[in-house]
């Protein structure tokens, strides 16, 4: 029942997704016997030989011959090759640090990959707020319409999160980039091991210092899921915009029929459960954060099956799961067709230039801040109510509301045609920041200017593992 229920579907999952880590690692470790004068060139390059036949397919969870175990699998298939016995490979062994590197590399991998992904996404965004910044559309805060914004200003914020998760990514890489290879079952080794040398062998920036860490800590599991939970609940955010701005009521953005959904019932509804799914998947980001953490709490800080096995069952389901997400709303933001016209509708019909009245009675008719919210308000709301659009608005309801805090207003017309003009609505903001066109064009550029920033941070790790394996 063990082999069936925990040995053989752990081999599987090793052979499928570690094997060649562990080979690796092997040669790494014949490399460094020939370095010690513990086996011939001639003996290594035998065992090298003989790892390089392994595949997949190759290895299989015997009980009785490998205790069904992927290091023992791989000794036995190397010792059955050897033309003659080589009695000091493996001498000096633990299999603790051999799982621990493995592991790590496996999990470098993931991380590398899934920023690869999260920086395509990211481009994809660059370039659509690029297309859209000038283009007027309500800004929402507690689900009520309130300042123009435009969708370019919305996307280069989510950009924003975007590039700030690749730099945690990026620090939680470099974190985990250390060999614990060498550190032996946790006190370290008999035999001068250069772990230097193999850990750049194995394309890792440095060896683990401490070699009780090296085969007890899966930190970078923790640290890795957790990236990625944080990002699921952001990305969750911004998908419950476009959910909102697709909908009936909105009509903001389209996608094409490929990424759209049909009722069976209901021949009028184009639905997008293209956004219902990326949501969903956020939400199972910050569970396997959580299901790799409680794994690992309460155990004692060493080598154990729990915490290296048990804890990471789901990291590689974590890992496919942000990457078919972020694959997903890459798509997404592509394909996106967003409404102008009825963005502007919905600018010109709603009274988002409440702010700027009440600014303009500040500063240009002298009426105290307060006050000048106050007025404004009563304005917007008499307004509202006799159902005059908001430009070029309805000055003598303006005058009215003025001269009950007994203030006379020099231009109330030349107000409320500024104050509620949709494209003066991001003409006027001066601030860095802002969704001004100009100053959306300018944050893009410089996140452009970190985009590639980061991608050359990443082709330099890539290239140090593949120069390693080289």
């Amino acid at each position: 029942m063990l082999h069936d229920e925990v040995l053989a579907p752990q081999f599987r999952f090793e052979v499928r997704h570690l094997l060649d880590h562990y080979v690796a690692v092997e040669k790494v470790l014949a490399a460094e016997y020939v370095r010690m004068d513990l086996l011939t060139a001639a003996e290594a390059r035998a065992v090298a030989a003989l790892l390089d036949e392994v595949g997949p397919d190759t290895l299989a969870a015997r009980p009785d011959a490998n205790m069904s175990d992927i290091a023992f699998a791989l000794e036995r298939h190397v010792t059955a090759g050897l033309p003659a016995p080589v009695p000091r490979w493996h001498v000096d062994r633990s299999r603790n640090d051999l799982q621990a590197c493995a592991q790590t590399m496996f999990g470098r991998e993931q991380v590398a990959r899934f920023a690869a992904a999260l920086l395509d996404l990211c481009a994809v965004v660059l370039a659509r707020a690029e297309e859209t910044r000038e283009l007027p559309m309500p800004g929402y805060t507690h689900f009520q319409a309130a300042q123009i914004i435009t969708p370019g200003f919305h996307l280069s914020a989510l950009a924003e999160h975007l590039l700030h998760t690749q730099w945690r990514l990026l620090h939680t890489y470099d974190g985990m980039n250390a060999c614990p290879l060498g550190a032996g079952a946790m006190a370290g080794q008999e035999l001068p091991w250069d772990r230097v040398r193999m850990a750049r062998l194995l394309g890792f920036d440095r060896p683990q210092p401490n070699a009780l860490t090296a085969v007890a800590s899966r930190r970078w599991s923790a640290e890795a899921t957790a990236e990625l939970g944080l990002l699921g609940a952001a990305l969750s955010r911004f998908t419950t915009d476009l959910l909102t701005w697709g909908g009936s009521e909105y009509g903001f953005l389209e996608l094409p029929d490929e990424l759209s959904g049909i009722s069976s019932a209901m021949p009028q509804k184009k639905n997008y459960p293209v956004l219902e799914r990326v949501r969903g998947r956020t939400a199972h980001l910050a569970a396997f954060h959580t299901d790799v953490l409680l794994g690992q709490r309460n155990t004692p800080f060493c080598n154990l099956v729990e915490v290296s096995k048990e804890a990471g069952t789901h990291v590689l389901a974590a890992f496919d799961s942000a990457h078919g997400t972020v694959r997903l709303l890459t798509e997404v933001v592509r394909r996106l067709d967003f409404r102008a016209d009825r963005m502007r509708a919905v600018c010109a019909r709603e009274y988002l230039g409440g702010f700027s009245l009440a600014n303009a009675l500040a500063l240009t008719e002298g009426v105290p801040w307060r006050t000048a919210q106050v007025v404004a308000g009563k304005y917007i709301v008499s307004a509202a109510t006799a159902g005059i659009p908001p430009h070029p608005g309805a000055p003598d309801l303006l005058t009215r509301a003025a001269a009950e805090h007994a203030l006379t207003l020099a231009d109330p017309a030349g107000l409320l045609a500024d104050a509620f003009d949709v494209d003066r609505g991001l003409a006027r903001l001066a601030s860095e920041g802002s969704a001004h066109p100009e100053a959306v064009a300018r944050a893009l550029h410089a996140q452009r200017d970190a985009h590639e920033e980061l991608r050359a941070a990443w082709d330099l790790r890539t290239g140090a593992v593949r120069a390693g394996a080289a």
